[in-house]
């Protein structure tokens, strides 16, 4: 049986970090599930689909062969990691995100990628939908602030332009 470990929680609390680190400890491969959503926004942008386009965004899933290493997230062979955290993608994963079928496809990948290795899982719904038979869930959290100073940092270190103020308003809003 493989090792599945769930973190969950809301943007800027923390999962990455301590799913890295405990990864890292524990030699589990660390999936970071937000990311392979970033892909997938990426892509569709890259391809003029609009959230609106479902089916030909679910046939672009079906082209993307993603996995990581060094826990960035690698797609068609190509480290997308920065790319995928600009705010430009920030600003429009939620829209795919939010389509059943990309999320049906995705958890499906993510549970694939579970039942093959001993993974260390971050996300949001980790632990209550993608690995709900998980054996070890955690839920992070942080204030509004504490998580909007997080991205706020993470964008500065690499150097991308960025509003501590417009951060904070969008983790407040991603809250309500």
């Amino acid at each position: 049986m493989k090792i599945a470990v769930a973190i969950d929680g809301p943007a800027g609390a923390g999962k990455s970090t301590i799913a890295k680190l405990v990864g890292k400890e524990f030699n589990l491969m660390y999936i970071n599930t937000g990311a392979m959503y970033r892909a997938v926004a990426l892509k569709s942008k890259e391809n003029n689909l609009g959230p609106e386009k479902i089916n030909e965004i679910c046939s672009l899933i079906n082209t993307m062969e993603m996995h990581f290493e060094n826990d960035d997230l690698i797609l068609n062979g190509i480290n997308i990691q920065d790319v995928i955290t600009t705010p430009e993608i920030s600003n429009i994963v939620s829209n795919y995100a939010s389509i059943k079928q990309v999320r049906e496809k995705l958890v499906k990948l993510q549970r694939d990628m579970s039942e093959k290795y001993d993974v260390i899982m971050d996300g949001r719904d980790i632990g209550t939908v993608v690995l709900k038979d998980a054996p070890f869930k955690f839920f992070l959290t942080a204030s509004p602030e504490e998580r909007a100073n997080r991205r706020f940092k993470e964008l500065q270190n690499k150097n991308i332009e960025c509003n501590y103020d417009q951060i904070l308003e969008d983790i407040k809003r991603e809250t309500i």
